[in-house]
């Protein structure tokens, strides 16, 4: 039987916050290290954080466990085999490839990196280092989204005809000031678009080109985007949204794909994934009752302790979604002009 893994998490913030719920809910694994450089996190006491999905904070027994400030430290610990990194975007490339450098497996929050060389170079160490690396792209395990995935893959839908994906809510106020700089956090095409870029291509594969038009102006608080990706067998593939306001202004993400045989819809403010098939019938979707980050961690586990690569999230798909949302924000700037993928 395969033992507990001993499992650190490196930011205990929004994202780091809900990994550690998740990870608290699988027996095969062991939360053995946290770090952050917040010490009143670090004592447990979570009650602060803040996120889109609202409810209020935890406070968490961090009695047994090792707690670090620093990740040096946490990495050169011998007995942590596995690290979920939940760092502000920018660190995600560097601590990665410590970690692996380091011998440890690495899960990554996405989006990966900023930059298609980085994410490239890190899944290049990983292949070096010999140990898994996956990004956490949760939509791959959320149910209404897996839904999806297995509908359009069976065919049934028919011909795909169009498909909209759209994400938008206010400027994270929880986040740190450095963070609004976009070098290092890609504003909110990155932090929210790149889920739906990365279903985009789940689904259809690559575009032959991308045209945006937007606004950006993160001191205003607005960082939006309307993308086309436009592929030859499809009408086209919309992807919007983005930080539509600094104060209050409520967090959704939906989903329509059209075909000849039906469309399917979903939204997080009310609408239940559904099918509208052409023969006037109407078939809600049966969902999964889990959760996807628990799915997503409980699928990383795996293959760490059975040494598979992960097949339904690899690392170069993450890095692809990458190089995408670079190329609409690049359009985004040429308003309106279509430019061709490059890879």
């Amino acid at each position: 039987m395969i033992g507990d893994m001993k499992i650190g998490v490196l930011g205990l913030g929004f994202m780091g916050s809900t990994h550690l719920q998740a990870w608290s809910k699988i027996p095969q694994a062991e939360l053995f290290a946290v770090l952050d450089k917040n010490e009143t996190r670090l004592s447990g006491d979570l009650s602060s954080i803040q996120g889109n999905l609202g409810g209020p904070g935890i406070r968490m027994d961090f009695s047994a466990i090792r707690k670090y400030c620093s990740i040096d430290a946490i990495l050169d610990d011998p007995d942590v085999e596995a690290v979920d990194i939940c760092l502000p975007t920018f660190l995600h490339t560097q601590t990665t490839i410590q970690a692996l450098r380091a011998g440890k497996h690495v899960l990554c929050e996405k989006p990966m990196a900023l930059h298609g060389i980085n994410a490239d170079a890190m899944i290049a160490e990983a292949e070096r280092a010999g140990r898994i690396l996956m990004v956490a792209q949760v939509l791959r395990f959320f149910p209404a989204y897996c839904e999806l995935y297995r509908l359009v893959k069976s065919g049934r839908l028919g011909p795909i005809r169009s498909a909209l994906f759209r994400r938008r809510t206010a400027v994270p106020a929880w986040w740190e000031p450095s963070e609004m700089n976009k070098q290092k956090s890609g504003g909110a095409i990155f932090d929210l678009l790149i889920h739906d870029v990365d279903q985009s291509q789940h689904l259809f594969g690559v575009p032959e080109a991308v045209s945006s038009a937007g606004y950006e102006d993160m001191s205003g608080g607005i960082d939006t985007i309307v993308s086309e990706f436009h592929y030859p067998a499809i009408g086209h593939v919309t992807i919007a949204g983005g930080w539509f306001h600094r104060g209050e202004y409520p967090f959704s993400m939906e989903f329509t794909v059209v075909g000849d045989q039906g469309v399917v819809e979903y939204s997080s403010a009310g609408r239940p994934p559904t099918v509208y098939w052409s023969d006037g019938r109407r078939e809600p979707l049966i969902l999964e009752e889990k959760d996807g980050y628990q799915a997503e961690l409980e699928y990383f586990l795996g293959c760490c302790q059975e040494g598979r690569p992960p097949a339904e999230c690899m690392p170069a798909e993450s890095s692809l979604a990458v190089k995408l949302t670079n190329l609409m924000v690049e359009a985004r700037e040429k308003k309106g002009e279509q430019l061709r993928c490059p890879f």
